[in-house]
Order: C-alpha cells, then structure tokens, then sequence
C-alpha cells in the first residue's frame, strides 16, 4: 500500500512497516535521489554552457580554497540535519531543492579546475564514486545489518576533517591527498549508515529527506574523489 503524509498522523520508523510501504518508500527516496542527481547535473552544465560559471568563479577567486571546503561540510551538515528533521512533505522539498542549489554554486569552481585537465577527469571520478555508493549501497541490502553504530565515528570524522580545513586557513598550510583519502573512507562510511537509516530508521512519511541526506553522501564522496584526481594530476 503506498504511504500518504498525513500532518495529523504520528510518523513511524520504516523498520516496522509492512513489507509493501518498506518497498515504497525505498523506491521513492531512491527515485528522488536519481532526481536530485540530474537536476544537479543539468545545473552544472547550464552554468558551464553559459557565462555564469566565470561569474561565480569571479566572485569566489579572492576566497581561500580551504574556506570553500569549509562551507560545503557546513551546507551539507545543514543538509542532513534538516533531513532528520523536516516533518512535512513541502519543507523536505524545500530543502532538497535548496541544497542542491548551493550544491551546484559550490562545487563549479572544482569543477572548472578539473575540466583544465581534461572532461575525463571529471567523467572518471563519477565513475568512481558510483561505483562506490553501488558496493555500499549492495553491503547495506545484502547484509541488512544496522549500520546506526557507525553516527559518532562520522561526527567525530566531520569534527576532526573540519578543525583540520579551519587550521589550514590559519597557518596557511595545504590538505595533501591523504586528506583526500580519508575523506573517501569517511564518506562511505556515511553512506552505510544513511542506507541503513532508509532500511531501517527513517519515518515512512520522510523519503525526500532521506534522499536529501544520502545525496549529500554522495556529493561529498564525489567532491574528495575528483578532489584526489586533481591532487594525482599535479604530482
């Protein structure tokens, strides 16, 4: 039986639903999270294809690099948090639309970056992380195990990830490819957990906002992933 929001009715974890609204919900946050994909992507060409892309990159080329890794682990730690929380349909699609927005403005000065070596570069770090986000995604369905335990090794990854961006900043020193690396690791372990969560936590009513949270995974792990590519192209 398809799942209906209902503001007066009390929300659920997807873990005791029957096994016709598990199925559904996990279609539609799935179904979502291609959305999100491609309305992310239709944006980066659209801004890639037109003048707008040099407008950003002018407006961010006095900023620091590192700043720039600091807003987008702020904008997407915003991001979940208000996934977990947004109880009504219109404001998980609200922030879902938000975020990718952001998203899009974020990541165009990496993207430009990239696309001087090369499209491949970036075609190539897709590649990869869908590759990654399929294994893990497969892990999470194949073992069913609940992956919850892994929520205060991640905060604490982000915590640590983000004191290191803001010391940077200060003594002017560069995030090396290592960085890059356990940032990957950090992020997958972020995207069993927010599979888990789908497969077992999250309110039925909630499937954008679970579509929201494992598309931040995503991007992340795409961001570190292109991020180490470029790192490798300079070496």
């Amino acid at each position: 039986m398809a799942y209906e929001y209902d503001d007066n009715e009390p929300t659920y974890g997807v873990g005791s639903a029957s096994i016709d609204e598990r199925a559904v919900f996990i279609t539609r946050t799935y179904v979502h999270l291609l959305g999100a994909i491609v309305a992310f992507t239709l944006l980066e060409i659209f801004y890639f294809s037109t003048s707008i892309h040099m407008e950003i990159l002018q407006a961010v080329s006095s900023i620091n690099w590192l700043f720039v890794l600091g807003a987008f682990m702020i904008v997407s730690w915003i991001a979940t948090h208000f996934a977990m929380r947004a109880a009504s349909i219109g404001m998980q699609y609200l922030g879902l639309g938000l975020y990718i927005a952001a998203l899009s403005v974020i990541f165009v000065p990496l993207l430009a970056v990239a696309e001087s070596y090369g499209a491949g570069l970036i075609s190539s770090a897709a590649g990869i992380t869908l590759v990654g986000f399929a294994g893990l995604t497969a892990v999470a369905f194949i073992t069913k195990k609940d992956f919850s335990f892994l929520r205060g090794i991640i905060m604490w990854g982000f915590i640590v990830a983000f004191i290191a961006i803001v010391a940077g900043v200060i003594f002017g020193f560069e995030l090396g490819p290592m960085f890059s690396v356990a940032m990957i690791a950090l992020c997958g372990a972020a995207i069993l957990y927010d599979t888990s969560n789908v497969l077992h936590h999250y309110p039925k009513d909630r499937y954008v906002g679970a579509a929201l949270e494992l598309f931040a995974s995503v991007a992340m792990m795409f961001w570190y992933v292109l991020r180490l590519l470029i790192s490798l192209q300079d070496d």
